[in-house]
């Protein structure tokens, strides 16, 4: 198979420039790397981090992107024989650790201090190639496309990861706040994990949308009763997990808790939480934030997906239309994941 010697990619020169399209020489990957011919690639919220250069280390011009969903098209040196050029593979926002800090030598890869996100450490899948290290690889079900496995990298491995994680047993009452882009598809994994599911949004419209998901009750934040209280009149959540980038609303979900029951934060939000120690004290309360997930639990959270018929919410777009995509995304108007397409 020809390699092709050039590539497109959407890139922005500076911190919140335009994005525009770019042709961008092949390279052949190092050792211990793969090149991936990109299929589809989401947008996410996290990717602003980047784009308006809100973290340290971000050079221009950029590429983000890290919900790559794609073919292996090469193998650098040293590539182990778990892989062959085909394989069908996606990255999430893990996308490889040093493998030599103190978390990693603890195995916990998802907080390496010296993490490689896509768009990044690296260049990220809003192109028609990529090159990422072999750990950060994910290998994607065969009956699901590249549309629908993209968006799993970030926002499906973080609320599969969070809620397998939590304190939840089967039959517990678990919240989830907010019903957006990662809230869509934790309701739909909740209720699949057997869970008594609760969905928690602003009005009394997304009621039926909220069942259609999978959950068994329903609370509008918007109503006379507080959500604390309508999740006490279910008996106390187990669980509650805080989608909504919305602090406010995190913080009046806490007293909803049942005795020992957790909230886990994985909806981002620049403001503090208001809580008390008082809250957390008596009833043994815990609040925790949630990272994303290692390429195995993108490969988890995508079998798990395939297997219950678990799908994202996609609005597919091509690459051309990245600067497009991306402000619909950025505005709240996507519903609920755009994805960049290259085909």
């Amino acid at each position: 198979m020809s390699v092709p010697s050039v590539y497109r990619a959407a890139q922005t020169a500076a911190a919140g420039g335009p994005f525009e399209i770019v042709e961008r020489a092949v390279a052949r990957p190092g050792p211990g790397h793969v090149r991936v011919a990109v299929d589809a690639c989401g947008i996410c919220h996290s990717d602003a981090l980047f784009v308006d250069a809100m973290v340290p280390g971000v050079r221009f011009p950029v590429v983000p992107g890290h919900e790559i969903a794609g073919r292996i098209a090469e193998l650098g040196d040293g590539t182990r024989d778990t892989w062959q050029v085909g394989d069908r593979v996606a990255v999430g926002w893990f996308g490889g650790s040093c493998g030599h800090c103190t978390p990693c030598r603890r195995g916990d890869f998802v907080v390496c201090v010296n993490l490689k996100v896509p768009g990044w450490a690296y260049d990220g899948g809003y192109a028609e190639s990529v090159t990422v290290p072999a750990d950060a690889l994910a290998r994607i079900p065969g009956t699901m496309d590249a549309v629908d496995a993209a968006p799993i990298g970030c926002a499906g491995v973080t609320t599969y990861n969070g809620l397998r994680r939590s304190a939840a047993r089967p039959g517990d009452l678990v919240a989830v706040l907010g019903i957006g882009g990662l809230g869509h598809l934790g309701v739909q994994y909740a209720a699949a994990m057997g869970f008594e599911t609760v969905a928690i949004a602003r009005g009394a419209a997304k009621a039926d949308f909220a069942r259609e998901l999978g959950a068994h009750h329903y609370i509008d934040s918007t109503a006379g009763t507080t959500v604390a209280d309508a999740l006490q009149a279910l008996g106390g959540a187990r669980v509650v997990l805080a989608t909504a980038a919305n602090s406010a609303a995190i913080t009046a979900a806490v007293e909803g808790l049942a005795p020992r029951g957790e909230l886990v934060v994985i909806g981002a939000d620049p403001e503090p939480l208001g809580i008390s120690p008082n809250q957390l004290l008596m009833s043994g309360k815990v609040v925790r934030g949630h990272p994303s997930g290692t390429a195995q639990d993108v490969e988890d959270a995508l079998a798990f997906s395939a297997l219950h018929g678990i799908r994202p919410m996609t609005e597919p777009v091509p690459l051309d239309d990245a600067e497009a995509a991306y402000q619909k995304m950025m505005s709240g108007a996507a519903r609920f994941r755009m994805v960049l397409t290259t085909g």
